[in-house]
C-alpha cells in the first residue's frame, strides 16, 4: 500500500494553483524557499526523529532536547546558515528547547536594553553560544503584574556594585525556560533601590552558573520546576525556579540604555526613551500571532486530511461509507478554523509591517504610533493564541476517538501550544489593556484628535452609532463593505456602551473593575474588527496563481460570517444587523462551505508540512492512516514483552483465587 496518495481524488478536485498558494502563504518566493528547503533538511535527518518523545520519561526527554539542540548548532555552524535559515531550521525541530529563550528573549532584551558598550560586551558571546541566557521576570508570587514583583537590586556604592536578592519566598524566579538545568546567565529583572529609594523594575545581566563546571555560583538557588501538562510537550523545557542570597554583581550589568545608575549611585534617565522597550514587546507578540497561525495550520492540515480518509454511516448497500467531510456539521466546525488558519496568517504579516513601522518612527522620534501598536499586538496575542488552543482541541475531537492518540500528533501539539495563553501576558489581562485603550480613545474624541490605524474607524463614531445593514439578499454578505460596515458598527457600539456606564461611576477605576468583563467583549470586538479588516485589505492586493484569489475571498467571508453567527447576540443588541439578515448570513455562509469543501484538501496542502513536521499519522499526506496506526501501537514499549511485568507478583495470585473459591 505504501507509495499510493490515497488522498489523490481529493487532490485532483483543486479549483485553485497549490504551489501559488504555498507563497502566499508562506509570504513571499523567497521565505517559500527557505522554510521549504529547512524543513527537508530537519525532516530528511533521523537525528531529528520525533514519534518516540510521548513514551519517554523526563530525565531521557530532557537529554534528548541537550543532543537535539546541540546537533542543531553543529548543522547550524557546518552549513553556515544565515540568521534567517538557522531560526527556521530551529522552529521545525519542532521541541521547545533551553535555546528557545536565548533565541527568543535574551538576545533581544541585551539588543533592546543594552548599550553599545553592553551589546559589544554580550552579544557576542550569547550569538556563538559560549554563554546561554534566559529570561528571569516570572516569580512565584507575580506573573502579569510585572510592577509587583519583589526580587530587589540595592546599589552598594562602597564596591559599586549591585546586591540582587529574593526577599521572600514568592519573590523566587519561577517559569523562566532553560533557567532550570541549562541557562548560564540570566536577563534578570528586579527592583532598582539607590540612595534608600526605589526605581521599580529594572533588568540586570546576573551570571547564574560557572562556565567551568556548571554549578550554581554562591548565593544562587537554581532548579526545575517540575512535569508539566502533556506528554512530552513542553516537559522537553527546564522551566525553572531560581533565588538570590545578597548576590553581587558589578554596576556595568545593570541594562543601561534607558535609565543608569552612576558611580556615586545617582539614578539618571537617559536621552534614549522609555518608550523603546516596548518596542521588543511588541516584537515579540507579533512572532506569537505569526506562531497562532501556524499551530492552528497544523491542526486543521491533521483534521482536514483525516476527515477525508475517515468514513463513517451513509454507505449505500455494499458500497463506501461517506467521508467525514461531506458532513455539513464536520465543515461547519473544521471550515471557520481554516479560514481563521489563513486570517491570523495575513494580520501576522500586517503586524509584521507595523513593528518594522513602528520601530523606524521610534528611531526617529516619533512616539505617536506606539500605544496603537502596543494595544494592537497585545490585542491580537490574546485573541489569536485563545483562538488557537480552542481551535486544537476542537481539530482533535473532529478526529474522533483516534484523535485522543499521542500518536495523531494533536494532544503533544495542544500541550504545547496552549501555555501561549498565559505566557507574555495573560490572555484576558491583555484584553483589559486594548479595553483602556479603546475608553482612552473615545475620551478623546471631543478634542479633535483624529484616532489612528486601527481605532480610525471611531472617528466615524456618530455614524457608526446609526448604522444599519442594507443586506438584502444572502449574496450581499459576499460584499466586503457590508462585512466591514457590520463589524465596525458592532465593535464601535460596544465600546461607546462602556464608556456611557463608565461615566456612571464617580471612581473611574472603580467603574473599571466593575465592569471588565463587557469590556473584555468589547476589546474582543475590536481584535476581530482588525483581523477582518486586514483580510479584506490582503484581497486588495495584487494575488496572483490560477483561482487563488477566489479561494482567500470565500476563506475571507467564511471567517467573518461564521463570527458573525457565534456572536449574533452582539449583533442583533446593538441592532447593527436584524434577524433576517442573520439568517441570510447562515444561509450564505452553507454555501461557501460547500464551494470550499473540494478545495479543503489542496488548501491545507498549500501549509507545505512535511509528514515528519506535522508528527500525526493521522494527518499523513498519502492518507495512509490504518497500517500506520496499527505499526506504531506495536512500538509502545508495554508491548515489549507479551506478558507486562508485574503480572506474577500482582495479577496471577488474584486470578488463581478466584479459580480455588469458584471449586467451593
Amino acid at each position: 500500500m505504501d507509495g499510493v496518495d490515497h488522498l489523490a481524488p481529493e487532490r485532483s478536485k483543486a479549483q485553485f494553483d497549490v504551489d501559488d498558494m504555498k507563497i502566499v502563504w508562506a509570504g513571499s518566493p523567497h521565505a517559500f524557499e527557505v522554510a521549504d528547503r529547512m524543513s527537508r533538511l530537519v525532516a530528511s535527518d533521523p537525528a531529528f526523529k520525533k514519534d518516540h518523545r510521548p513514551m519517554l520519561g523526563r530525565k531521557e526527554l530532557f537529554k534528548n532536547t541537550m543532543r537535539k539542540a546541540a546537533y542543531a548548532w553543529k548543522r547550524i555552524i557546518e552549513l553556515r546558515l544565515t540568521e534567517e535559515e538557522a531560526s527556521m531550521l530551529r522552529s521545525f525541530v519542532d521541541e521547545p528547547a533551553f535555546t528557545d529563550l536565548h533565541w527568543g528573549m535574551f538576545i533581544p532584551a541585551i539588543k533592546g536594553q543594552g548599550t553599545e558598550e553592553q551589546q559589544q560586551q554580550w552579544l557576542p558571546l550569547a550569538q556563538r553560544m559560549q554563554i546561554i541566557g534566559c529570561y528571569a521576570q516570572t516569580e512565584l508570587g507575580h506573573g502579569s503584574n510585572v510592577q509587583g514583583l519583589e526580587t530587589t537590586a540595592t546599589f552598594d556604592p562602597n564596591t559599586d556594585e549591585f546586591v540582587i536578592h529574593s526577599p521572600t519566598l514568592t519573590s523566587s524566579k519561577w517559569w523562566p525556560g532553560g533557567l532550570g538545568k541549562i541557562a548560564t546567565h540570566g536577563a534578570v529583572y528586579a527592583r532598582l533601590i539607590t540612595d534608600g529609594q526605589d526605581y521599580g523594575v529594572h533588568g540586570f545581566i546576573v551570571q547564574l552558573r560557572s562556565l567551568d563546571d556548571h554549578l550554581p555560583l554562591p548565593g544562587i538557588t537554581i532548579g526545575d520546576i517540575g512535569t508539566k501538562f502533556g506528554n512530552g510537550a513542553y516537559n522537553t523545557m527546564d522551566n525553572g525556579v531560581l533565588q538570590f542570597d545578597h548576590v553581587r554583581i558589578p554596576r556595568n550589568q545593570m541594562l543601561m540604555r534607558v535609565s543608569q545608575v552612576t558611580r556615586e549611585g545617582k539614578y539618571v534617565q537617559s536621552t534614549v526613551p522609555r518608550q523603546l522597550v516596548y518596542g521588543t514587546m511588541v516584537y515579540v507578540r507579533q512572532t506569537i500571532v505569526s506562531d497562532a497561525s501556524i499551530a492552528l495550520s497544523r491542526a486543521v492540515c491533521i483534521a482536514t486530511r483525516y476527515s477525508c480518509v475517515r468514513r463513517q454511516f451513509g454507505g449505500k448497500k455494499g458500497g463506501l461509507e461517506t467521508q467525514v467531510l461531506d458532513y455539513k456539521t464536520q465543515q461547519a466546525r473544521l471550515f471557520p478554523l481554516l479560514a481563521s488558519a489563513y486570517a491570523f496568517r495575513f494580520v501576522g504579516e500586517w503586524l509584521k509591517w507595523l513593528y518594522m513601522d513602528v520601530m523606524k518612527r521610534l528611531q526617529a522620534g516619533d512616539f505617536s504610533t506606539l500605544p496603537e501598536a502596543h494595544a494592537c499586538t497585545a490585542g491580537l496575542k490574546s485573541l489569536t493564541t485563545s483562538v488557537t488552543a480552542d481551535g486544537i482541541e476542537e481539530c482533535r475531537k473532529l478526529c474522533g476517538g483516534h484523535g485522543y492518540l499521542c500518536s495523531s500528533g494533536l494532544p503533544e501539539l495542544f500541550a504545547v501550544y496552549v501555555p501561549t495563553c498565559t505566557y507574555e501576558g495573560d490572555n484576558v489581562v491583555l484584553m483589559l489593556q486594548v479595553a483602556r485603550h479603546l475608553m482612552k480613545t473615545i475620551a478623546k474624541l471631543g478634542s479633535g484628535k483624529r484616532p489612528v490605524g486601527t481605532t480610525a474607524y471611531m472617528g466615524r463614531v456618530e455614524l457608526l452609532m446609526q448604522y444599519q445593514s442594507n443586506v438584502e439578499k444572502a449574496e450581499d454578505w459576499l460584499k466586503p463593505n457590508f462585512v466591514l460596515e457590520a463589524f465596525e458598527a458592532r465593535a464601535a457600539r460596544k465600546s461607546v456602551n462602556c464608556a456611557k456606564n463608565l461615566a456612571k461611576f464617580s471612581n473611574p477605576e472603580e467603574g473599571f473593575l466593575e465592569l471588565s468583563a463587557e469590556l473584555v467583549e468589547a476589546a474582543v470586538a475590536h481584535c476581530q474588527l482588525i483581523v477582518v479588516s486586514k483580510f479584506i485589505e490582503k484581497l486588495q492586493q495584487d494575488i496572483p496563481g490560477k483561482g487563488v484569489k477566489k479561494q482567500l475571498e470565500i476563506l475571507c467571508i467564511v471567517y467573518a460570517l461564521n463570527l458573525l453567527n457565534k456572536y449574533l447576540g452582539d449583533f442583533l443588541s446593538t441592532g447593527c444587523i436584524n434577524a433576517k439578515q442573520a439568517s441570510l448570513a447562515s444561509e450564505q455562509l452553507r454555501s461557501l462551505y460547500s464551494q470550499l469543501r473540494p478545495n479543503a484538501v489542496a488548501l491545507v496542502d498549500a501549509f507545505n508540512y512535511t509528514d515528519h513536521y506535522l508528527g500525526s499519522v493521522l494527518g499523513r499526506y498519502d492518507g495512509n492512516v490504518y497500517p500506520k496506526l496499527y505499526e506504531q501501537a506495536w512500538k509502545d514499549p508495554l508491548n515489549d514483552s507479551v506478558v507486562p511485568d508485574g503480572f506474577q507478583e500482582y495479577v496471577r495470585p488474584m486470578l488463581k483465587q478466584q479459580l480455588r473459591n469458584a471449586r467451593l
